[in-house]
Order: C-alpha cells, then sequence, then structure tokens
C-alpha cells in the first residue's frame, strides 16, 4: 500500500491505494490550515484504509511546483514518516499527477492538457502534455498574452485546468481553449504515478530531497521527467 500526500494548493489531500486502486481518500479546503490538518488526515485515512505505517510500501508526495509553504510543509510531513518507520520515500510531479486526474475524470481521448498554478501578475506555472501523459512543454513559468499556446491551439484543443486558469482566459479567446480553474491537484490523483514508481524501485534520498520550486529565487533544482501512468 502507498500513502500519498497532496498540499501543493489550498487543498490538503491525503489517499491509499492498494496496487494502484484507491482505497480510502480525505481532502479538505481551508487555507492556511495544512500544517494543522495533515497529521489527523493522514491518521484518519490510515484507519479507513485499514493499515499502519508498517503495513505501507512507500510514502508519496506532491513534489511540485506549487504553493511554496504548502509544498514545504507536505514534503516535511512525508519525510518526517519515511524517517521514523523507515519507508521510502516518492516523489510525485504535481503538474502532470494533476493532469491525467482529468483526463481520467472526464474520459479523454483527445485534445491537450495544461495544468496551471497561478504564479503572480500574469505568470502561470504549467506543463503541456496530451491525454496518454506525453510532454510536450515541461514544466516551466510564462508570462502570459495573447500569442500564448498559439502554436498548438491552432491544431489541438487545450484544456486548461487549474488555479492559473481563469487568469488564463482573460488573454486567450481562441475557441478552442477550454478552462477549468476548479479542477485542483489532489491525492487522489497520485496512486498511477506513485505505483510506477513503487515498481521501478524509484525512491527519494530522504536527507537531500526538496521540492520543485521551480522559480530561480526559490530554488535552483531542475524538473524530473517522470514516468506516466497508462
Amino acid at each position: 500500500m502507498i500513502l500519498c500526500i497532496e498540499t501543493s494548493s489550498s487543498i490538503c489531500s491525503v489517499a491509499v491505494f492498494n496496487k494502484g486502486s484507491l482505497i480510502a481518500w480525505k481532502e479538505t479546503a481551508s487555507v492556511n490550515s495544512h500544517s494543522n490538518l495533515i497529521i489527523p488526515m493522514v491518521d484518519a485515512v490510515l484507519e479507513k484504509a485499514g493499515v499502519g505505517f508498517d503495513g505501507l510500501e512507500a510514502i508519496a508526495v506532491s513534489a511540485g511546483p506549487g504553493s511554496y509553504t504548502g509544498l514545504r510543509i507536505g514534503v516535511s510531513t512525508a519525510k518526517g514518516f519515511c524517517d521514523a518507520h523507515d519507508i521510502p520515500l516518492i516523489a510525485i510531479p504535481t503538474l502532470q499527477a494533476m493532469a491525467n486526474g482529468f483526463v481520467q475524470s472526464n474520459e479523454l481521448t483527445e485534445g491537450l492538457i495544461c495544468p496551471t498554478f497561478d504564479a503572480r501578475r500574469m505568470e502561470v506555472y504549467y506543463w503541456l502534455g496530451d491525454t496518454k501523459g506525453t510532454t510536450i512543454d515541461e514544466v516551466q513559468t510564462l508570462i502570459l498574452d495573447e500569442d500564448s499556446f498559439k502554436k498548438y491551439l491552432a491544431h489541438h484543443k487545450i484544456y486548461f485546468i487549474g488555479n492559473g486558469a481563469k487568469k488564463t482566459s482573460l488573454v486567450l479567446k481562441d475557441i478552442k481553449a477550454s478552462f477549468n480553474s476548479d479542477f485542483q491537484p489532489s491525492a487522489k490523483w497520485m496512486g498511477g504515478f506513485a505505483t510506477i514508481k513503487l515498481h521501478a524501485g524509484d525512491f527519494e534520498d530522504l536527507a537531500y530531497f526538496e521540492p520543485f520550486y521551480l522559480k530561480d529565487s526559490e530554488s535552483h533544482l531542475k524538473p524530473f521527467k517522470p514516468n506516466s501512468p497508462s
């Protein structure tokens, strides 16, 4: 079983997966409360799943990009659990997991998916890929204007999701652009990536792993390229 922790946005959520299947999940949208909520939520989800820390094969954490404070809370909590119970840590790319969840929940087979995070002013963090999880644009920052994504919108419908989608809709007026700012990161979308990484033994070093903040002012880390769940 794998415990998944997601705190990269205003949503705080945890989930337990068994062989890739979601068996327990808890989520709340309470701003600035992640540090108070995360441990009780983990306890509640583990109880619901009928498993203790000794029954976990790994703990997966949403690694970013996203809220600086939220990522710190999630990663530090996950690392603390892993260290205390000798459990391996798995890092999940936030935007790709979010995109995969949107594809699954809407049963999409065509178009491109662009999960976004508001990065203040007219800037967003984004990733762009197809419905199979193939990366078209790696995770990066973008200052939005009317020509953003023009070359892709010429040939594809693009689903913009996440809390940067509303801002994106203010400048993109193409009829092939769809916007859903209500679709947010969730631990329930992390199971596919986490299961792949568990089977591959793709674990993080607890001593050195840090969240992927993306902006140079916050971190020098470069994005990692995840395997995509099928």
